[in-house]
């Protein structure tokens, strides 16, 4: 089982360390943010990253969305860039 962490940078700025992975994301809710904000979530710390970690960070997008809040990548591993260009949705969280 893969050990995935959230860690508060401050209200509204995350960092995401272990693997993205269908183990590990059943287990990371992300936090609450104020609506009309925009939630970062710094991925440099991530190790490894699979379709179900990128259908989770997709997932959250559009629950954000409905809130009014913006989600913001930033630091993408390699291999999460790879599977959004694979998944064309490369310019999804910019």
């Amino acid at each position: 089982m893969s050990l995935l962490t959230l860690k508060a940078v401050d209200d509204t700025t995350y960092v995401l360390s272990g693997e993205l992975n269908r183990y590990s994301v059943p287990s990371i809710k992300l936090p609450k943010v104020p609506t009309q904000s925009t939630l970062t979530l710094d991925l440099s710390e991530v190790a490894k990253v699979d379709t179900a970690g990128l259908a989770w960070l997709i997932y959250n997008f559009s629950q954000l969305q409905r809130n009014n809040i913006s989600l913001k990548l930033v630091h993408l591993p390699e291999q999460l860039k790879k599977l959004m260009q694979l998944g064309h949705v490369e310019n999804l969280f910019e």
